[in-house]
């Protein structure tokens, strides 16, 4: 069970991320429709405006992430939040596309999820970063239920341009957030490493790159559907775009009844690949229902049910086996990786939901993105199993430096990283079970003056 400071990080940081993902999200159901009315705007420019986010995101992921390996994590989210709230602030005083286009590229620049996601293992313990995860996954999954509810009333209210003042409003909230997460000193083994050799080893390993082609190929999906379906719950459901949050809002808290069971399920009976190819196939499922009867209202929201409940699943899973699968030195950077492929999806899906736009043959834009989700099952099938670590919670010294303390833990086999917690005089120990042996145990207990039940 999680203690009262890992409960308190895992909301005030998921609260952070479902502020976030909320400003973006709100702009999307909409933008499609209340974009025409921006000087210059062409479906191509909005689903640019759309996407640009992504863009930026996905570059500057990267370098925030190798920088959040060396330095404190908390100043590089502040400096993010604040370029998201700027970035709210452009696209709400311009009155042409391409300032809107501005703005969401400067809102990109807060690429900060990973640092978000990596701060959160810090204060977690191993045992229960799963659970800490999947609380994440759902914010991202609930700022999405809500967003995809008031974004399209707000529009109704304050227009487009009043939305996104909202964004800069709930990106400055976020920064306050921050309070509620304790300040924690890292050590681990084989940190000094260069940038380039510290993002090679990551980007070396097989299993994360599966994780990364499934974020960019979710996220892809999600956008593009999201540009491609507002049009076609207005022509063929009859169904306004004021109220088109009265269609997701049901859609959506039916998927978060199945996503909760699938994480436990998951994480209990160590089931997380089966699920994770589950849901992989629910989307498959929902957008081929979608291919076939879209011009029925009750098949075009059961294909759109189907996909909202693999897209919450999914959420919830690929935070928790990232955080599994990375280098525990590295483990912002590899989810910095994640993260750009997560908004470089969002980019690409933003282009592609535009150019489906200009199609004018609905049946073939569903099955374009039939076959990218075919396309990602298949590769999927590559993944293993993560691996399960465990952790110790241990009092600080009084009799030691915690550096030397923190560096004779680190020289016993098994024992992969320390994260101090001075304020609080504790520290999470993670150690991976299969690797300590009698003489890790016996090491163990004469560094601490006592006998540890492992």
């Amino acid at each position: 069970m999680m203690n009262a400071l890992e409960r308190r990080s895992t909301f005030a940081l998921s609260s952070i991320f479902a502020l976030r993902m909320l400003g973006l999200f709100m702009i999307i159901p909409v933008f499609s429709v209340a974009g025409q009315s921006y000087q210059g705007a062409t479906p191509a420019l909005i689903g640019l405006a759309v996407g640009v986010y992504g863009l930026t995101q996905a570059i500057l992921q990267i370098p925030f992430s190798l920088l959040a390996d060396r330095f404190s994590r908390k100043p590089l989210i502040i400096i993010g939040l604040l370029l998201f709230a700027l970035g709210g602030a452009v696209a709400a005083m311009s009155e042409t596309i391409y300032g809107v286009i501005i703005g969401r590229a400067i809102a990109g620049g807060g690429a900060v999820s990973a640092v978000v996601m990596a701060l959160l293992a810090d204060v977690t313990r191993e045992e229960q970063r799963s659970k800490a995860m999947a609380v994440m996954g759902m914010s991202i999954g609930v700022s999405f239920m809500v967003a995809f509810s008031l974004g399209p009333w707000l529009t109704s209210l304050v227009g487009i341009s009043g939305l996104f003042w909202v964004t800069t409003v709930m990106g400055l909230a976020a920064i306050s957030m921050l309070l509620f997460v304790p300040k924690v000193t890292r050590h681990h083994k084989n940190y000094q490493q260069g940038y380039a050799a510290q993002l090679k080893q990551v980007l070396k390993m097989g299993d994360l790159n599966r994780l990364h082609v499934s974020i960019f190929a979710l996220h892809l999906l999600l956008t593009a559907m999201f540009v491609y379906m507002p049009s076609q719950l207005i022509q063929f459901a009859g169904i306004p775009l004021s109220s088109h949050g009265l269609v997701y809002l049901p859609l959506l808290i039916i998927s978060l009844f199945f996503a909760f069971p699938s994480i436990i399920l998951a994480e209990k009976y160590r089931k997380m690949r089966g699920i994770f190819l589950t849901a992989i196939a629910g989307i498959v499922l929902g957008l081929l229902v979608l291919i076939f009867g879209y011009e029925s209202k009750y098949v075009l929201l059961a294909g759109l049910g189907l996909f909202f409940i693999a897209f919450n699943v999914m959420e919830a899973l690929l935070p928790s086996w990232l955080s599994k699968s990375a280098p525990i030195q590295s483990k912002a950077t590899a989810m910095g990786v994640n993260s750009s492929s997560q908004f470089l999806g969002a980019f690409f899906g933003g282009m592609i939901g535009g150019q489906l736009l200009l199609l004018n043959n609905t049946s073939l834009g569903w099955s374009i993105l039939a076959a990218i989700a075919v396309v990602w099952l298949l590769i999927s099938f590559g993944l293993a199993q993560p691996r399960y670590l465990s952790s110790l919670v241990l009092a600080l010294p009084e009799t030691k430096q915690t550096d030397e303390w923190t560096s004779q833990l680190l020289a016993i086999r098994g024992i992969e990283e320390v994260v101090v917690m001075s304020d609080q005089q504790f520290a999470y120990v993670k150690i991976d079970k299969q690797l300590i042996d009698e003489a890790a145990r016996q090491d163990l207990t004469q560094l601490l003056g006592k006998e540890v039940a492992i």
